[in-house]
């Protein structure tokens, strides 16, 4: 356990309280973007910003008391431990009005938070691979922070996160409830699009399941390739297709009902489209098709999930299933790559 993620409790928690972080860039000579995200977040960050805010804000004021609650890691699940008044009907009503839970697993004073990925999988998969210690972490499109909880866990010095869906800001909320001073997790409701060019700032740069969602992978590798300093780590996850060619597949319409996902790369492509991006030591840590034993409909994710995206199974030992549209179902590949 990182000492980091609990020392001694003081102070009242504010939703979207950004300010240490702010000021922390600014001690490392990024005032123009601490202003800049400053800004953004006290325009994205309101009640007026998104129609169901008022509703969440009065959700996460209504939880248990910070005082009451510890936030912890403790094997899969990032958790908050301690007692509260609340029943356990009461604690999932409240939890419920930030539906659909999809990163985690998540436990909440004894509640477990059944999300719809298993991220401890994912997170199992890369984690012994990569030095977190001492670290400046950026997480690319990170959800809800599960990830970050575990890297500062892990040893991290600071978090960074990106995500523009206000939903898993206060998702994020919830748990920084219970995270005692001082902050070194933060999320920030920005896409990878508006990352600042020449920032070279970080040890360690993760990108993980962002890169099929963008019409050009090259420019979001450039993104990437700028966020580190130089030796700095790339750690990247992505869909690709399983062939030793050279290859990539654009779908024609939807891939597994998605909509936004643009382009599936080869291993082997997906090199090339780093080394052309600048990086160097290119290694593959995991391959992996996603199953659902990981992704998964559940009870605090009651929306469609992946047994829906994938064709109907001919006989219970079929496993070369496709995707509703004829497609590979997918394939996950994690690598690693270096900044010179």
């Amino acid at each position: 356990m990182n000492p980091h993620l609990n020392p001694p409790k003081f102070g009242k928690p504010k939703l979207f309280d950004r300010e240490p972080l702010f000021e922390e860039l600014i001690k490392r000579g990024q005032p123009t973007w601490a202003k800049q995200l400053r800004d953004i977040c006290n325009q994205r960050l309101t009640t007026e910003a998104h129609g169901n805010m008022p509703r969440w804000t009065k959700a996460w004021q209504d939880l248990p008391e910070a005082a009451s609650g510890t936030l912890k890691i403790a094997s899969d699940a990032v958790y908050v431990d301690g007692t509260c008044a609340l029943s356990h009907q009461e604690i999932q009503q409240l939890l419920m009005q930030f539906h659909p839970w999809r990163k985690g697993p998540f436990n909440f004073f004894g509640m477990r938070i059944d999300t719809e990925w298993r991220s401890d999988f994912k997170w199992e998969r890369f984690a012994d691979e990569i030095d977190f210690a001492g670290k400046l972490v950026l997480d690319v499109g990170c959800g809800n922070g599960y990830y970050g909880w575990r890297m500062i866990d892990a040893g991290a010095e600071m978090v960074l996160g990106c995500d523009p869906f206000p939903l898993y800001q206060m998702q994020f909320e919830v748990f920084r409830r219970y995270a005692q001073p001082p902050q070194r997790h933060f999320l920030l409701p920005i896409a990878d699009h508006e990352l600042p060019t020449g920032l070279h700032l970080f040890d360690l740069t993760l990108s993980m399941g962002v890169l099929y969602h963008r019409t050009s992978p090259i420019d979001h590798l450039q993104t990437l390739w700028q966020t580190l300093k130089p030796g700095g780590q790339l750690v990247l996850e992505t869909l690709i297709i399983e062939t030793l060619s050279t290859a990539v597949l654009v779908p024609e319409d939807r891939y597994a009902k998605m909509r936004n996902v643009w382009f599936i790369p080869s291993l082997s492509m997906l090199e090339l489209w780093l080394r052309r991006s600048g990086f160097t030591d290119i290694a593959t840590i995991d391959v992996s098709k996603t199953t659902t034993a990981e992704q998964r409909k559940t009870a605090w994710m009651t929306f469609e999930s992946l047994e829906d995206f994938l064709e109907r199974a001919a006989s219970p030992h079929t496993h070369c299933r496709k995707t509703v549209e004829g497609y590979p179902a997918p394939v996950r590949a994690i690598v690693s790559a270096k900044r010179k």
